[in-house]
């Protein structure tokens, strides 16, 4: 009787343990997403309080990491030329639900905005060539895209991003720090509003030294 007993007081203190586990590991990992190092989000965007992935940054910005490599068509790509444009960053891979049905807004915003000063990348992780470049042709996408077959692209971007944020898009101001941050599917209003907001936002710091020397 007391050996039954004592299993049965085992194996509930196996079971409290593992949930405690469970519990501190979730409470971890919500805590790096919300208020990691250089994640500093000043507006969540939600309805009724929920959170829909999108962050928006203030003018104290975390940097975006470097980013060079080789794009789906064999050339070379360094995100440091880009400086001096608002950037968007869209990761994605062809194996990916969301990636697809995010796509076609993601290729409409880059045409539309292509004639200014916006700029658009991608990040392929995780992929094949061949279904990579059938995503592409699919979807009319006419920006780079880095490869990033083993995911080592993503991981450098862990301190702005979860290493399995897929899809994901950050809007990189013209200094290279990020404005503003996607988590999972965007849709053609969502990203086009978010362009707009720091192409303006942009426009008018370039503006205000000019008017200042006036006076």
């Amino acid at each position: 009787m007391r050996a039954g007993r004592g299993r049965i007081l085992v194996v509930r203190a196996v079971f409290l343990a593992g949930l405690l586990g469970l519990g501190l590991f979730a409470s971890a990992e919500a805590g790096w997403f919300t208020h990691g190092e250089l994640d500093r989000p000043t507006e969540m965007t939600g309805s009724a309080g929920v959170d829909t992935g999108l962050t928006r940054y203030a003018p104290d910005r975390p940097a975006a990491p470097r980013l060079k490599g080789t794009t789906l068509d064999g050339a070379s790509f360094d995100l440091a030329t880009l400086r001096g444009k608002v950037v968007v960053i869209n990761t994605w891979g062809s194996w990916c639900s969301p990636c697809r049905a995010e796509a076609d807004d993601l290729a409409r915003v880059a045409r539309e905005t292509a004639s200014g000063p916006v700029r658009f990348v991608g990040i392929d992780t995780r992929d094949n060539s061949a279904a990579a470049q059938a995503f592409v042709r699919s979807f009319d996408i006419t920006y780079p895209s880095v490869v990033d077959t083993d995911g080592q692209v993503l991981l450098a971007f862990r301190r702005v991003l979860p290493v399995n944020a897929v899809p994901a898009t950050l809007i990189l101001d013209r200094d290279g720090r990020v404005a503003a941050r996607v988590i999972g599917r965007v849709d053609h209003s969502t990203l086009r509003g978010l362009v707009d907001d720091v192409v303006a936002e942009q426009q008018a710091l370039a503006v205000a030294p000019a008017a200042g020397e006036q006076r």
